[in-house]
């Protein structure tokens, strides 16, 4: 795989490589990319998806009260010796990148430091989303052989972390999260990320009785000051991933708090809104329509959990986006005989999706006569 500089996220390229690497659209013509793409434009299946979402447990030791993924959590995990296999499957594939994700916290899985090293000696790009717990057991492979770490901290103090993050015991894990954050930002070779999702509570009344919207500020500036290379904010969603809409004083509170973090900002650190925070500032509504019958994403990804193969994370556990199962079934194998057309987005994915541009741009692809304009490599996590 191209050793790109441009793909390597903790190197200085300021803010044109965080624009970049939020062009989602734009990922689809890099030059290694862009051939796959042209092929599931045309209605060809690919031998394996570019990109595969990994779940290695659904074990977790936190209790979020608000987790999204509460369905599918403390339902086993991939065996030890099945995912030291499976990464030895997806490097002799034609995957480019793997996030380690969840469901679970990947971090617990007693494979997962085995798992890391397969995938970086085969050259693919690897990504981790976390709750930071469990950094300082794994510090070295992370901080040498990964893209980028995200972690979920929606915080920016103990008290408000125990609230929304609680631990299973009773001290508040966020003193040891954040020092884990700062550990490996000190060593790290790529990305470092401090996820904060905005969260409120309320009574029978409507009244809001718990919230972190006051924290964004102070996170960010945490965020900053950790040695991180950008603080993401980030809408909650239902348990169907439907943005919740706000009030308009809420969200003028986080825009503020936003606006004064933008000060901050420098080529090493920036400030990123995810696309359901920009739908939810926006007043968009929360019902996207899709006049496509099957997601072409499907193809290019796809994510892999203990409980089984799905199309992708927004139908993790449910059993119609369910094209496999890796327990028994080799990677190649289940994905020659997997049908990614399962889902129809039309009727199956009316919530906000992250790849809904993606796919409207992959579905002109076949449609233009002209070659496209190919640009070098610069994120392989599309």
């Amino acid at each position: 795989m191209p050793d790109s500089t441009s793909d390597q996220p903790g190197s200085a390229l300021g803010t044109q490589f965080v624009e970049r690497s939020l062009d989602l659209t734009g990922k689809l013509y890099q030059k290694s990319v862009y051939p796959a793409v042209l092929d599931v434009a045309h209605g060809r299946r690919l031998s394996s998806p570019l990109v595969v979402d990994l779940d290695p447990t659904t074990v977790c030791d936190l209790a979020c009260p608000e987790c999204i993924s509460s369905q599918v959590l403390h339902h086993g995990q991939i065996g030890q010796d099945r995912i030291v296999r499976l990464a030895h499957e997806l490097a002799d594939s034609q995957v480019r990148a793997v996030i380690l994700i969840g469901g679970g916290e990947p971090l617990l899985h007693r494979s997962v430091g085995r798992i890391i090293e397969v995938l970086h000696e085969a050259g693919i790009r690897i990504g981790l989303v976390t709750n930071g717990t469990q950094i300082h057991r794994h510090l070295d492979r992370l901080a040498g052989m990964l893209s980028w770490v995200r972690v979920s901290v929606d915080a920016a103090d103990p008290d408000t972390y125990q609230a929304f993050r609680p631990s299973r015991g009773k001290r508040s894990a966020f003193p040891q999260v954040i020092e884990n954050m700062r550990l490996l930002a000190a060593r790290k070779k790529g990305r470092l990320g401090y996820s904060f999702l905005l969260m409120q509570r309320f009574d029978d009344d409507g009244k809001v009785t718990d919230s972190n919207y006051h924290e964004v500020y102070r996170a960010g500036v945490l965020a900053r000051e950790i040695g991180c290379d950008y603080f993401e904010v980030k809408a909650m969603l239902d348990e169907d991933h439907y943005t919740v809409n706000q009030r308009p004083e809420d969200i003028e509170e986080v825009e503020d708090q936003i606006a004064r973090l933008r000060a901050l900002e420098d080529d090493s650190f920036h400030i990123l809104h995810s696309s359901n925070w920009q739908a939810v500032r926006t007043g968009a509504d929360p019902v996207q329509p899709k006049d496509y019958r099957t997601c072409a994403v499907a193809e290019l990804r796809t994510t892999v959990t203990p409980t089984g193969v799905y199309v992708c994370p927004y139908h993790r556990g449910n059993p119609k986006g369910r094209i496999g199962d890796i327990q028994d079934t080799g990677f190649a194998e289940l994905w020659s005989a997997a049908d990614t057309s399962v889902i129809d987005p039309s009727a199956d994915c009316r919530f906000v999706c992250a790849r809904h541009a993606t796919n409207q741009e992959i579905e002109l692809l076949a449609q233009r006569p002209e070659p496209a304009v190919l640009v070098e490599d610069f994120d392989l996590f599309i």
